[in-house]
């Protein structure tokens, strides 16, 4: 009996979730999934894109979330950057499939006001569909950032994503 009614709990709960993210998908929400495919062989032009994007989001209250692979993000890039320190969190060196859940999960929060993660590969259509809802229910920006794959077909062979130095440590 005590399980039956925990089972049910769970269920409320769950569709608790579901009713208050279908009810502030429906009031305009400002829910957006975008990408960004990055030269690294430019990565002053990505900056140049990518920062007045990320400054105007880090006036709001909420944190930018950046899944990024093994680099540490560089304080004093932030800093010179004009990113807010305090509303900045890195979770680094994640899988592709864990970078796309670790999104989703992060976007649903409403926590962040943007959530980047950089993915190698194109998504497929449920897993950007899959985005898409999340951001819609968080109200938040997705962006994925994958690396531009001319240059990896054209350059040496490919064994992780390089990112220009400046940002990190």
């Amino acid at each position: 009996m005590h399980t039956h009614s925990m089972k049910s709990l769970f269920a409320n709960r769950r569709f608790q979730q579901a009713s208050a993210c279908a009810a502030s998908t429906t009031n305009e929400a400002t829910g957006l999934i975008s990408e960004l495919i990055y030269s690294e062989n430019q990565p002053g032009m990505t900056q140049m894109l990518l920062l007045p994007l990320l400054q105007q989001l880090g006036t709001q209250s909420r944190w930018q979330l950046w899944l990024t692979p093994q680099q540490k993000l560089s304080r004093s890039w932030l800093a010179q950057s004009g990113l807010p320190l305090d509303k900045v969190m890195q979770v680094q060196g994640t899988a592709a499939i864990n970078t796309l859940e670790a999104m989703i999960k992060a976007l649903q929060t409403g926590n962040y006001s943007v959530v980047l993660g950089w993915l190698p590969e194109e998504l497929s259509s449920d897993d950007r569909q899959r985005l898409h809802n999340a951001a819609l229910c968080g109200q938040a920006l997705g962006l994925i950032m994958r690396p531009d794959p001319t240059e990896m077909a054209t350059s040496r062979p490919f064994n992780g994503l390089k990112i220009h130095s400046s940002l990190y440590h």
